[in-house]
């Protein structure tokens, strides 16, 4: 069996949630761009595939490449911060639960090692993977500090319009320079 295997068969958040766990993960040893998301949507959950909604076309845009280079477990490694569809709160999906990455992160993590650019999306995966995380807007704002090995981003869902309507920056300057890194690395 297989670390991902062992993902896949995962149920240790089941009394938090109203519904059966199903672990959502993608990646393989040759990845060379880790997703570093927040959890599973509702939509995700369902198809078993990750980024398979409205976050997961904006994503691909913003990263300049087609559906089938994305779901390339050679390119990209999907490692979202829960596994697991967290349910639904008071404005939006809940929150993933820190049992997840507290019992796979470092391992999972582990496995990947060609990995060239980590692109983290909204606030938990930039909590987790940057020391010097504020809030998202300011950690993104200095998305060129972080390059070329890692980019944080705003998490791409519909839900998140507003932010980028104030903060035009973002799209104008920092998905250019992303789209220039994934393409530099999917063509090495």
């Amino acid at each position: 069996m297989t670390l991902l295997d062992d993902i896949a068969a995962c149920r240790l958040c089941q009394a938090h949630f109203d519904h059966i766990p199903s672990p959502v993960i993608q990646g393989s040893k040759k990845a060379k761009i880790l997703i570093a998301g927040q959890a599973p949507s509702l939509t995700v959950h369902k198809t078993g595939k990750p980024f398979n909604d409205a976050s997961g076309k904006k994503l691909r845009s913003w990263l300049g490449v087609t559906e089938l280079q994305f779901y390339d477990p050679a390119l990209f490694a999907i490692v979202p911060m829960a596994f697991c569809y967290p349910g639904r709160g008071k404005s939006g999906d809940k929150a993933p639960p820190k049992l997840c990455a507290k019992t796979w992160r470092e391992t999972v993590l582990s496995e990947f090692n060609h990995i060239q650019l980590t692109v983290l999306i909204g606030q938990y995966a930039q909590a987790y993977h940057l020391d010097s995380f504020t809030n998202v807007t300011d950690t993104v704002r200095q998305w060129q500090s972080y390059m070329p090995t890692q980019i944080p981003i705003p998490h791409p869902s519909p839900r998140n319009h507003h932010w980028l309507k104030l903060n035009p920056w973002f799209e104008i300057n920092a998905i250019p320079a992303l789209k220039s890194r994934v393409s530099d690395i999917l063509m090495s």
